[in-house]
């Protein structure tokens, strides 16, 4: 079985890390994804999706994106079910992120052939935490979650 997806939009709001009982850190956000064509009507529609991201990934989302970055997300589809204050049950979708890649140049950036990252981490990353890209615009930085819970 698979369950595997890759979005690329742009973050609705900015996203704020929260932290579970044990500590564990927990971000969600959103983000507003262009479908690739456009309505009867001739407008393009888009679709809010919701994300979330734990431990250090989403340290580093809620460090280093805010509303309107691009982001590309990996990850896996998650449906969860609950309860609302009336007792209804509801049913919720959302992504749970593997990993989070910059969709555009940092903000003020050099550009350039590199989207504007340098060759070392641009954000005082710990080391081993981010790979910077070494080809053209369409490289991404990445921080992957080592947690253990990939299927082997």
């Amino acid at each position: 079985m698979l369950n595997k997806i890759f979005i690329m939009g742009r973050l609705t709001r900015d996203p704020e890390l929260r932290r579970t009982q044990s500590g564990t850190a927990v971000t969600s956000f959103s983000l507003a994804v262009d479908r690739d064509y456009k309505s009867q009507s001739g407008e393009k529609e888009t679709d809010f999706i919701d994300v979330v991201a734990w431990r250090s990934t989403a340290e580093f989302v809620s460090k280093y994106f805010t509303k309107g970055r691009m982001a590309v997300v990996e990850g896996r589809l998650q449906i969860r079910d609950w309860k609302d204050k009336e007792g209804n049950n509801r049913r919720s979708a959302e992504v749970v992120a593997d990993n989070v890649y910059f969709g555009d140049s940092r903000p003020g950036g050099a550009g350039g052939n590199n989207g504007g990252y340098s060759q070392a981490p641009a954000y005082g990353a710990p080391a081993g935490g981010y790979s910077a890209p070494v080809g053209g615009p369409s490289d991404f930085a990445e921080i992957d979650e080592e947690d253990g819970d990939l299927p082997f």
